[in-house]
This record gives C-alpha cells, sequence and structure tokens, in this order.
C-alpha cells in the first residue's frame, strides 16, 4: 500500500462523529501526534498482523473482511466518514490483544486520519480514564463469562454423552450377565444329560457317531442367520410336528431353539439314524443344550463385542490419548460421534451415512471437530423431535473437505436464520440451552480450521455445511 503524507486540519477532525466532543487542545494533540495520509486502493493491513495503528476513514470507502478458508471475507463496507478500524482496542492491556482481528483495504484512493496504537491507547487513557476502566472491565469481563459459559456447555454436552454412553453400555452388559447366568445352567443340565448318556445303553460307535452330529452342530450355529418371522414360524411348525411324530413331548419347547440354530428337520434325521428309538429323545435334548449353549456364548460374544465397540468409539472421540493435532479419518470422527450420540438419536431417526471413502486424511484437531459434530447432529435431532432422517455427507468440494449434516425437521425460520451463529442466541426455550453450540462450532472451524460452516435450511430440509482444507498448520487462535 503506497501512502502519500498530507496536512491535519483540526478543525476537519471535529466534524467527525468521533471527535465533535473534544477540545481544540485535544484536537491539536492528535494532529501532533496523528497524521492524515492518501492511499491507493489495497490492503491497509491484513488479519494476524501485528496492530500497530488506529484508522479513521476521512474520504473514500473502506472494507473490512476476516479469513475463511483462504478467502477474505467481507464484513462491512463503508464511505461514512468518520467510520474506523483497526487497533481500536489498543487500550486493553496485554500483547495478546496486540494483532488485527480481521483485515482492511480501501476500494479507491482514501483519506484517512491513523495514530499510532500506543498514541492512541495513552490518548484514552488520558482522556477518559474511567472509561478505560469501564471498557477494560466490559472487555474481561464478556472474555471471562464466555469463558464459563464455553466450559459449562462443553460440560453439559459431556454429561450428556456420558449418559447415553451409559445407556448403551448398560444394555450389552446387561444382556452378557443374563447370557452368562442361563448359560452356567444350561452347562448343568448338559452335564446331567451327558452322565444319563454315559450310563444309558450306548455303544462306543454310538457315542462317537453323536459327539460328531454335536461338533457339526456346533459349527452349523455358528453360521446361522436371522430369518423372518413369518419364516422362523413356518420352520418352528415343521419341527414340533417331525418332534411329536417321533414320540418327542413337548417338541413345540425345543423347536424354537433348533430354528434359531439354523437346523431343520434333515438334521434330524441324521440324530434318529444315529441312535435307536429308546435313545433318541435322550440325545435329542442333550443336543439341544448344546444348542442353548452355543446361542448363549454367541451372546455373550456379541455383547462383549458392543462393550469393546463402544468404549474404543469413547477413546476415539475423546481423543484422550492422541496429540491434539494430528492427521485424521473424518469418517473415524463422524462415526464415533455418532455412537456416543446413538442413546439420544434413537430408534426413530434413521441415520443415514453418504461417505466418500476415497478422501484423504485431514490435518486437524479431531477433538474440537468431535464438539462440532457432536453440536450439529445434536442439534438436528432436536429439530426432528424423536422421528425423520438423519443424513451425514462427506465430499470433497473442490480444494475443501465438505461436511454435511442435514435433517428433516422443520427448518430455520428466515428471520433467525443470520444470527444462530451469534453467541449466547438460541431458539429453544429457557433452560434448555446455552446458545453457544454453534457459536463454539463457527469459532473451531473457521478460527481454529480456517474452514467455513455454512447453513441451509427448509421446511423439512436443513443441512449444515462445514468446509475444511485439506492442508492446514496449527493454528494458535483459541476455540
Amino acid at each position: 500500500m503506497t501512502a502519500q503524507p498530507m496536512p491535519c486540519d483540526k478543525e476537519e477532525l471535529a466534524t467527525l462523529f468521533l471527535f465533535d466532543k473534544l477540545s481544540d487542545e485535544q484536537l491539536a494533540r492528535l494532529c501532533r501526534e496523528g497524521r492524515v495520509e492518501r492511499v491507493e486502493p489495497g490492503y491497509l493491513y491484513r488479519e494476524g498482523d501485528d496492530a500497530t495503528c488506529f484508522y479513521v476513514l476521512l474520504q473514500g470507502t473502506i472494507v473490512l473482511s476476516r479469513r475463511v478458508g483462504g478467502d477474505d471475507v467481507e464484513v462491512t463496507r463503508s464511505s461514512e466518514r468518520g467510520v474506523y478500524a483497526g487497533a481500536f482496542q489498543a487500550y486493553v492491556k496485554g500483547p495478546e490483544h496486540a494483532r488485527y482481528q480481521g483485515s482492511a483495504r480501501v476500494t479507491e484512493p482514501s483519506r484517512l486520519f491513523v495514530l499510532p496504537a500506543e498514541t492512541f491507547a495513552a490518548i484514552m487513557r488520558d482522556w477518559f480514564p474511567m472509561a478505560v476502566h469501564l471498557l477494560e472491565g466490559l472487555f474481561f469481563g464478556t472474555q471471562n463469562t464466555q469463558r464459563v459459559v464455553n466450559q459449562r456447555e462443553r460440560l453439559l454436552a459431556l454429561g450428556s454423552l456420558s449418559a447415553g454412553l451409559t445407556h448403551e453400555l448398560n444394555n450389552p452388559a446387561a444382556a452378557a450377565v443374563r447370557a452368562t447366568s442361563a448359560l452356567r445352567e444350561r452347562v448343568a443340565g448338559m452335564r446331567h444329560k451327558l452322565g444319563v448318556i454315559a450310563a444309558g445303553p450306548y455303544r462306543r460307535d454310538t457315542l462317537e457317531t453323536l459327539v460328531g452330529i454335536q461338533e457339526r452342530t456346533a459349527e452349523q450355529v455358528a453360521k446361522a442367520t436371522p430369518l423372518s418371522p413369518l419364516e422362523a414360524a413356518d420352520r418352528e411348525d415343521a419341527l414340533a410336528d417331525w418332534l411329536d411324530a417321533h414320540g418327542i413331548a413337548d417338541g413345540w419347547q425345543l423347536a424354537p431353539t433348533f430354528v434359531q440354530a439354523g437346523l431343520g428337520t434333515d438334521w434330524l434325521d441324521q440324530v434318529a439314524a444315529a441312535v435307536d428309538e429308546e435313545t433318541f429323545e435322550g440325545a435329542v435334548r442333550w443336543l439341544n443344550y448344546t444348542v442353548e449353549t452355543e446361542l448363549l456364548m454367541n451372546e455373550i460374544q456379541d455383547s462383549t463385542a458392543r462393550i469393546s465397540n463402544l468404549v474404543d468409539a469413547a477413546k476415539q472421540y475423546s481423543q484422550l490419548d492422541r496429540a491434539p493435532y494430528q492427521v485424521a479419518d473424518l469418517h473415524e470422527l463422524l462415526d464415533s460421534t455418532l455412537t456416543m450420540l446413538s442413546g439420544k438419536i434413537g430408534r426413530d431417526i434413521r441415520v443415514v451415512r453418504e461417505y466418500d471413502r476415497s478422501l484423504p486424511r485431514i490435518p486437524a484437531y479431531p477433538g474440537e471437530l468431535n464438539q462440532v459434530w457432536t453440536n450439529l447432529i445434536d442439534n438436528a435431532v432436536a429439530a426432528m423431535a424423536g422421528t425423520g432422517t438423519l443424513t451425514v455427507r462427506t465430499a470433497l468440494d473442490r480444494d475443501q473437505f465438505l461436511v454435511e449434516i442435514r435433517d428433516t425437521g422443520p427448518g430455520i425460520p428466515a428471520e433467525v436464520r443470520d444470527r444462530i451463529f451469534d453467541p449466547f442466541f438460541t431458539t429453544k426455550p429457557v433452560g434448555e440451552g446455552t446458545g453457544l453450540g454453534l457459536a463454539i462450532s463457527w469459532r473451531i472451524v473457521v478460527n481454529r480450521h480456517h474452514g467455513s460452516l455454512h447453513v441451509e435450511s427448509a421446511p423439512g430440509d436443513t443441512a449444515f455445511q462445514v468446509r475444511l482444507p485439506t492442508t492446514a498448520e496449527p493454528s494458535d487462535a483459541p476455540a
């Protein structure tokens, strides 16, 4: 940017709304310690640069912007005399506030009044000491309030997730306990029946045949596939009829277990051919214990595997054993979040995953991205009030990753759509939301990952779109 020094006229400064209450002596100090410059179109400063100057527009057009992804997105454009930009918070003490929070440029030859940041801070403290104390208190108070509420928001989310995870863990754990208790009874029954068989008139070759059938039966149980209720009922009827015809009392009680294991009348024919009529019923009931034992062990295996998967998902979600910034798999992050929220999502919301599995891994703060997915999915589920379709889609959108969370809820009213990312704004009833979920998500996506967060909404179709750069460096910006 080229700048041409120009005379500073205190009479001109007095016409600006910022300075119209100042005395001649104060205006003279501004001219003495500041300067007027004529600048050509271009940037006055860029986001992240050291905040060195306070600018006031005298003539021309100034544009303020924020960085989103790799682009500067326009926030404000003005030609009004007296609008200001730059280090206007220089009165706040501390080096953490010494960088520009956005970018500024002029779009035509413009005149600007420029004060060095140090001078601006000194003038503010000299002329308005009480106001500076109030503004500092307001600034830091707002920061502290937001920090506390952010922490509260995270704790509320953690509490909700913990409750859901506890519920999800309790189901397979309870199933495993029930199956273990039943298994103990079946094993005891099988031992008893085995003793009866051993004391009976079985020949050695008959026992060997039965043991062989038992082994093949166990293998068959492992391969069994679920049947529809109608198919299962038909097979149970056929098996019960077969057992009744061969003198097995209460065959209808045995039939469901055999059908669940994928065993039919052809299997019973093998058993009947291996033993004589006198010992047939004892052999069938002994094999029934075998089938029940295998089915219960399968249930225990499935339950413990479910518990293990939930624990893995919790570790993936929390990122407790991983570096804060790393290269991660987007789909693992999304799946772990969906698993953690499965209790809240419920059975009446259909979850559709439209993943582009060809996407490369992403450099990011995975734990913070999981917080974004949690907020967006939780809002989508709440909007659908327990029933609808939740679609999670990933894709490569030009040079950015796209993650889209879509729901079939009533939509976001147009009159509040521009405010949903504002801190403390919420459409939920009092006590049900802090209004920080989307604000936190926006900061994580935009400030921390240099991406963008956008919403499109209509009744029955709302989509939050997160775009993230495919290459990025760690950010110093707070989440």
